[in-house]
């Protein structure tokens, strides 16, 4: 059995050799890497990881490669999270669950899958631009990997503001460059942060709507600037300067990219490498418990009694569960807790996919459109939290515009999808557990009718005639398959004060037991899941150099 030792004043862990189990298969091999000046290797050890979200596999996937037995345990029958696609019509139609678009070029997101050896084995489409914005009678597109084309692009709407435009879109893309160089040195000193990165220091207490202030007076251009505060979950008023900053700025800079032929061939490749070094991912098999003895980690125990050991366990489960569920309050920090409890589950969703019979390459020239009401931010965001679908923000995905072949000849793939709180859905939670779901199946139609209408009225067109599979999801549905608290997308909100390095640390209180995934740091999104899996597998080499 894995055994885990630890002096708790550093809480630095130092992994003792184990025994062999059944359940796992053979070993990985990867040259040991040198942390705090000591060559590490984790082969022989045993981990768990528990859910096979991004993050998750991108710990995993370091963790098999430097020796470590990896198994991946995922409560559902299918893997990857948001990051995977559904079939409906027999096959004829596959829909992508959740992404547009991901900053996976020139950055730290690219760089990890380089040194995994798994960027080699995707395809990358660059999309035509990272959305075409429609507020009321005004289309801007938003260049890719062209900053200054979008500073022109903002300057001949609005002329009077072209200074303030240009130093604010600088100033995004300074502070991403400066998030890169955080990530590349992997860690960072309170002591030296402000001097060492004065842009992210700059905007690190500051909401969006206080960052635009010290840029632009204009409020429709203000709107524009922060159209894509949807992105993460919060209107400007509330959403963290430094995270939007970081994210928008790598997307202008490095440009949005697909993944070719769907998100889960990202997912496959990652589990490739965890099998490939000998690991498994075992799918229905929902955690009870995570082991502890001594506020040192010594296994999981599943929902149906299995009892699997290890001495390393990478939660990419969300943590509200994680710490009132499968753990106890007598193994955490009453402070962590406390600080913990105050973060709250960020907004969901509503969904809808289309699957026509007829093809629309080519008929619009964009791949992506957000449409927003001409009213201001703050009251999109209230229609968001209220339910008001007749009101709220939406995006359209036009996924054949990516990539020729992205649907079968004859057929197209479309998604509309909003923002929306949980509380709008929550009259239907009881029948929907009951599976007495009538209510809740004419509600979920009644919206994607709504959404499907404003779609037709803003870019479509009328597809009446030509609609085969029209399929919907809500946030009880987004709850069902993660179980995330309120069906949530972008694990806790990415506001002020739960955004980047102010979001829970990948390194928990309890020895042995890291977090990686949407809840923790640096956010949410399939970026931020990415980098959350590299920053836990440095933690993890960290302690086991101690």
């Amino acid at each position: 059995m894995s055994t885990i030792l630890a002096k708790d004043v550093n809480r630095r862990a130092f992994l003792k050799g184990t025994g062999a189990s059944a359940l796992f298969l053979g070993l990985g091999g990867w040259p040991g890497l040198t942390y705090g000046g000591e060559k590490v290797s984790l082969k022989g050890h045993s981990v768990v990881v528990v859910g096979s979200g991004l993050g998750g596999l991108t710990c995993g996937a370091y963790l098999a490669r430097q020796g470590a037995r990896v198994t991946v345990l995922e409560r559902h029958s299918k893997a990857g999270g948001y990051a995977t696609s559904f079939t409906r019509a027999g096959g004829r139609f596959d829909f992508e669950v959740s992404v547009h678009g991901a900053a996976l070029n020139n950055n730290a997101p690219a760089r990890t899958l380089a040194e995994l050896g798994v960027l080699r084995s995707l395809e990358l489409v660059r999309l035509s631009e990272v959305f075409a914005l429609k507020i009321g009678d005004m289309e801007i597109a938003i260049p890719q990997q062209d900053p200054q084309a979008y500073i022109e692009v903002l300057s001949k709407h609005f002329p009077h503001e072209r200074r303030g435009i240009g130093k604010f879109v600088n100033e995004l893309v300074g502070i991403t460059e400066e998030a890169d160089k955080l990530h590349q040195r992997g860690s960072y000193s309170k002591l030296t942060f402000p001097w060492r990165y004065p842009k992210m220091n700059k905007v690190r207490k500051k909401t969006l709507a206080s960052f635009l202030k010290g840029y632009v007076k204009d409020e429709a251009l203000k709107k524009v600037l922060g159209s894509l505060w949807d992105f993460h979950g919060l209107p400007p008023s509330q959403v963290s300067g430094l995270y939007y900053g970081v994210t928008i700025g790598d997307c202008l800079k490095n440009g949005t990219f697909y993944v070719k032929n769907r998100s889960g061939d990202l997912t496959a490749a990652l589990i490739g490498i965890i099998k490939g070094a000998g690991g498994q991912v075992l799918y229905n098999s929902p955690v009870a418990r995570i082991n502890t003895t001594g506020k040192r980690v010594r296994g999981v125990t599943l929902a149906d009694g299995t009892l699997l050991p290890a001495g390393i366990v990478v939660n990419n489960a969300n943590v509200p569960s994680t710490f009132t569920e499968m753990l106890s309050s007598r193994e955490m920090p009453r402070d962590f807790c406390k600080r913990v409890d105050g973060y709250q589950p960020s907004f969901s969703t509503f969904i809808v996919w289309l699957g026509l019979k007829r093809e629309l390459r080519g008929r619009f020239p964009s791949c992506g459109y957000q449409v927003m009401p001409a009213q201001d931010a703050e009251a999109d965001y209230r229609a968001c939290l209220g339910g008001e679908v007749e009101k709220v923000p939406f995006r359209i995905s036009v996924f054949d515009n990516m990539y020729a072949g992205y649907s079968r000849p004859g057929t197209s793939t479309v998604k509309i999808f909003c923002l929306t709180g949980f509380e709008p859905w929550r009259q239907y939670e009881s029948d929907y557990g009951a599976n007495r779901k009538g209510a809740y199946r004419r509600e979920k139609q009644r919206w994607a009718e709504v959404l499907l209408r404003r779609a037709q009225e803003a870019v479509l067109g009328d597809l009446s005639e030509v609609i085969e599979v029209k399929e919907s999801a809500s946030p009880l549905t987004n709850r069902r398959y993660t179980g995330n608290p309120l069906g949530a997308i972008y694990g806790f909100e990415q506001g002020l004060h739960q955004a980047y390095m102010d979001r829970v640390s990948n390194r928990s209180p309890v020895t042995g037991l890291y977090l990686a995934g949407a809840w923790t740091t640096p956010g949410g999104g399939f970026v931020g899941s990415i980098l959350s899996g590299r920053m836990a597998f440095t933690k993890i080499m960290e302690d086991c150099a101690g």
